[in-house]
């Protein structure tokens, strides 16, 4: 039974929204905070350093989307931001002419945002000297 319900001349409601996925202003700060990863050298914000470690066995059938880039150090905000750092490493299929579809970003299907595939361990705390960036490892 559906919720929906109408009232009068009003319109239909189909019970969907038009947000897609990727556009909300959260989303799209990270997003562009991954495109410009040490632009500037360090900005004096307390960052972590995070170690992302694959964690699923060699065979897992995840590994069959993105490959591991095996253990990558970088300096982030957050667990959750050292993910969308080690991710915005990765060439995006919107880089090169091999896209899907127009207008569609592989960002969001790293490994690294995975958390069946990769593990994250902070290693260091409170470094004012650094810039978001992978300081280790290397991401193809």
């Amino acid at each position: 039974m559906s919720n929906v319900s109408r009232v009068g001349d009003s319109p239909s409601n189909n019970a969907t929204s038009n947000t897609q996925f990727g556009k909300s202003v959260e989303s799209q700060a990270q997003i562009s905070d991954a495109a410009v990863m040490a632009s500037g050298g360090p900005t004096g914000e307390p960052l972590n350093v995070y170690r992302l470690e694959p964690i699923a066995s060699d065979n897992d059938p995840r590994w069959d989307n993105d490959p591991s880039h095996g253990v990558v150090v970088v300096a982030a905000r957050t667990a959750g931001d050292a993910r969308i750092v080690a991710a915005g490493r990765e060439l995006d299929f919107m880089e090169i002419d091999a896209a899907p579809a127009e207008g569609v970003t592989t960002s969001n299907a790293s490994a690294f945002r995975d958390d069946k595939l990769y593990t994250v361990v902070e290693i260091e705390h409170g470094r004012l000297d650094l810039s978001r960036n992978v300081l280790e490892g290397d991401i193809l």
